[in-house]
């Protein structure tokens, strides 16, 4: 079954482009530019996934995704501006599954939108009876934030909060290269003034963990 894409962004050459590439990879794609029309196709439509945009005419991307989120758990990338910290914080935090800032490469977004559909497939198909709706796996490594609960080959690893935060954080890009920045800015707060150095340390827990 082809995965359907909803791209609703209101720059017409950035919509096209986007377009395309996602034509090129397979999908099927439809897209909008303004915000009411965008929830009214997200919600009606059989979509697999949704790129929003922030900025939008009509309503703006985040009233769209907490409009969307009442009825629907369609998975949302956001496509948000690069210094706006606040947007991207507030996205995640109505529901998006993952964001991406403009200007974006495009080999980015497509494995960002690879990563979310196949998040998506193994809770829909693979996952055990039991298993938490958020669980996420790699290899016999598994980790569910609700549980707060993290098993290798079965047998569970005790963690801090911040190696928690850290795994999962990894888990949820799993092949997607972090910067340490990055890492930074998702585990320690974009306040966080100490050394970036603490990301290795950290690291080092985990492995040996």
């Amino acid at each position: 079954m082809t995965n359907r894409i909803l791209i609703i962004e209101d720059e017409e050459k950035i919509a096209r482009f986007i377009e395309l590439e996602l034509i090129h990879e397979g999908y099927e794609v439809e897209k909008c530019g303004d915000g009411r029309t965008g929830l009214e196709l997200a919600e009606g439509g059989d979509f697999s996934l949704v790129l929003l945009d922030i900025m939008l005419p009509g309503l703006n991307g985040l009233e769209v995704l907490r409009r969307l989120r009442k009825n629907s758990d369609v998975p949302v990338i956001m496509l948000t501006a690069r210094d706006a910290v606040m947007d991207k914080v507030a996205g995640l935090d109505q529901g998006a599954d993952d964001y991406i800032t403009k200007p974006f490469a495009i080999e980015e977004l497509l494995a960002r939108i690879r990563l979310v559909l196949r998040r998506r497939s193994y809770h829909v198909h693979e996952a055990p009876a039991d298993a938490p709706a958020d669980m996420l796996r790699c290899g016999e490594l598994t980790l569910s934030e609700s549980r707060h609960e993290v098993k290798y080959a079965g047998n569970e690893i005790e963690l801090t909060g911040r190696e928690f935060d850290l795994l999962n954080t990894l888990l949820i890009n799993k092949n997607i290269v972090l910067s340490r920045d990055r890492l930074l800015g998702k585990v320690w707060g974009y306040d966080y003034m100490g050394e970036t150095n603490v990301v290795d340390v950290y690291i080092r827990y985990l492995r040996s963990k």
